[in-house]
């Protein structure tokens, strides 16, 4: 059972062009400041203000810990890598990299549920939505998310434990996936393959096809809204939607074609481990009234008593 001889791994990285590495380096180090400043922005203007109050926003911040730990599960070793000689990883950090790596992003992609699921009582059951969305609520549906992405992301590993691996060592990947890692296993992995593609994928389109229907019926009940109530429903929707379509669109074909396509799912991983936890707090925060009015209070009167 488990590895054989294999105790390290050789990761490929993006590509192998030395000149684009440094250019790389700058570029993914400004992203990586971005993201953890931009999201503990969000997040510390929610904690500290009156927004921390509603559901959406409740949300919001586990969203924007998700993005910083997520990206932080990934990023760094990316970053270093490009500069490094060799791209080691140990089996072991090979499978902590996967576990968080999964754990975090499912955790996402289950609060994302969840805030939909939050537009839809806010816009559709407006008046039972404090009972429908109470503080209670909120935190049973963070913790499912936790747990979920939990069984998901140990199913993952407890795979990759099980697999034998006697050479070669190299991943054709800038961190340690599932795929990648399947193709190196000394022993016929298709039924595994087929296997992920089924539960990741499945659960990917199924959540996607959540999310969607539940805006369809958003769209239809705010058809009878008067135009001021149907901007305001829309610009909260709106940033909702732009993430998960950011984060599902990649996910989806990374995870539902065959395995086969590693190299493309190098160009889609960089999507929704950089890309898409970046623009979330502009997408989230620059849309939005309420949370550049929060910003403006939380950060502004700091200012004003530390000048006292």
């Amino acid at each position: 059972m488990g590895h054989e001889n294999v105790t390290e791994f050789i990761l490929l990285g993006l590509f192998s062009d030395e000149d684009a590495k440094v250019a790389c380096f700058v570029l993914f180090s400004l992203f990586y400041i971005a993201i953890l400043s931009g999201n503990l922005l969000i997040l510390l203007t929610i904690r500290g203000s009156y927004l921390s109050e509603q559901p959406m926003y409740f949300f919001l911040s586990y969203l924007s810990f998700m993005d910083i730990c997520f990206t932080s599960a990934v990023a760094p070793k990316l970053i270093t890598d490009l500069l490094a000689q060799r791209k080691t990883i140990s089996y072991n950090g090979c499978l902590s990299q996967m576990f968080y790596a999964h754990f975090f992003g499912a955790t996402e992609i289950f609060i994302l549920v969840a805030m939909a699921y939050d537009r839809y009582a806010a816009i559709c059951r407006p008046l039972h939505y404090m009972v429908i969305m109470s503080r209670r609520v909120c935190y049973v549906l963070v913790t499912a998310s936790i747990i979920g992405a939990f069984i998901h992301s140990i199913l993952h590993v407890l795979i990759i434990i099980e697999l034998p691996f006697c050479g070669p060592s190299q991943i054709d990947h800038y961190f340690c996936d599932v795929f990648p890692l399947l193709k190196l296993a000394c022993t016929d992995t298709r039924l595994l393959v087929i296997v992920i593609i089924t539960t990741t994928g499945v659960l990917s389109i199924l959540t996607f096809v959540a999310l969607v229907t539940s805006y369809i019926i958003i769209l239809s009940t705010l058809r009878t809204r008067s135009s001021e109530g149907r901007r305001k429903a829309l610009s909260t929707c709106g940033s909702h939607i732009t993430v998960v379509f950011m984060l599902f669109l990649p996910l989806i074909f990374t995870y539902v074609p065959t395995a086969g396509s590693v190299s493309n799912d190098k160009v889609f991983a960089l999507f929704y481990t950089m890309i898409a936890p970046m623009f979330n707090p502009l997408i989230y925060a620059l849309r939005n009234t309420d949370m550049k009015n929060a910003m403006r209070k939380v950060w502004c009167r700091d200012k004003l008593f530390g000048g006292k």
